[in-house]
């Protein structure tokens, strides 16, 4: 009769597996540099030593000598553009378009994947997903002719209402073209994450609660809901975080466009990295204090 394998034996097995395992990495270690060194140099290079161009918003830089050679201005260009009077304007512009734009295009992706996760047949439901995913693809340029021939005089918006109206010269109607436009290239592509981890939901608790009788609210909220929780946080305080970091792909006075402007149009590069170095400095803050807010709330539970 063979003997049962004493706990021991298995702390010894598992011991023994970790240790050929060392063994194993110490011998071939260079297989794995091999295979990390690439990522590792590009990330090094295009992510931290760039880091090093902080510096030109506090000189007043001049390409030709570098930023070693140029004049060190300390704070000057951050106080120039806090004291600017258009400063407010361009951050509430800037505030307005990524809150509202939060507040309508976070929910949307969430919706998208509550309602897939109803659509029992496979094949209708892989249609509808490429459908949805399909906006993610299409390029910045092709995206704004589609809005801009579907809100034309002529267009599918105004033949649906029965108008003529001209929605892209409409001042008032900039900021819900913009934000309706992304929610229509991102929500489906964003629902991804959401989708897959509904399919953790247990499906045995959604069985029974159908059995009780409970509603397509109440099971979400029972059910699907507590699957996703920590993800749908995670991405919302990821997304108060870049909440001033808005494409400068609109026509709307914004930071990022100010930046681009004072930087490229007019030569003024320590003052737009100072500028852009402000609304990164207000993004961290806004992501370590949104974290800390949900820690209290969820029991600990955060980035």
């Amino acid at each position: 009769m063979k003997k049962a394998l004493s706990p021991a034996t298995g702390s010894s097995g598992g011991g023994s597996k970790m240790h050929n395992t060392m063994v194993y990495l110490r011998q071939h270690w260079q297989l794995y540099v091999l295979f990390m060194l690439p990522a590792f140099l590009l990330t090094v290079i295009f992510r931290y030593i760039p880091m090093g161009g902080i510096a030109i918003a506090f000189t007043e830089y001049n390409p030709i000598r570098g930023i070693l050679g140029s004049e060190w201005v300390g704070f000057e260009h951050f106080q120039r553009f806090l004291s600017s009077p258009d400063f407010l304007r361009y951050l509430m512009n800037t505030l307005k378009l990524s809150v509202y734009g939060l507040l309508w295009g976070f929910p949307a992706p969430i919706l998208l994947a509550f309602l897939l996760n109803r659509i029992l047949s496979k094949s209708a439901k892989q249609k509808i997903q490429l459908v949805l995913y399909m906006p993610n693809f299409i390029s910045v340029i092709v995206l704004c002719g589609i809005v801009r021939i579907m809100l034309a005089p002529t267009g599918m918006i105004n033949s649906l209402l029965g108008t003529s109206s001209n929605f892209m010269t409409m001042p008032e109607a900039f900021r819900t073209i913009y934000i309706a436009s992304g929610i229509w290239q991102g929500a489906g592509w964003a629902s991804i994450i959401y989708t897959a981890a509904l399919s953790n939901a247990s499906k045995e608790l959604k069985e029974a609660a159908v059995i009780d009788g409970a509603n397509i609210i109440q099971q979400i909220k029972a059910v699907e809901w507590p699957a996703i929780k920590d993800t749908v946080l995670i991405q919302f305080i990821m997304s108060v975080g870049n909440i001033m970091s808005v494409g400068f792909e609109n026509a709307s006075e914004i930071i990022s466009t100010y930046v681009y402007k004072k930087g490229l149009l007019d030569g003024d590069y320590g003052f737009s990295t100072a500028v852009g170095l402000f609304n990164t400095v207000i993004n961290v803050i806004l992501l370590i204090s949104m974290n800390a807010l949900v820690k209290k709330m969820n029991e600990g539970k955060g980035i």
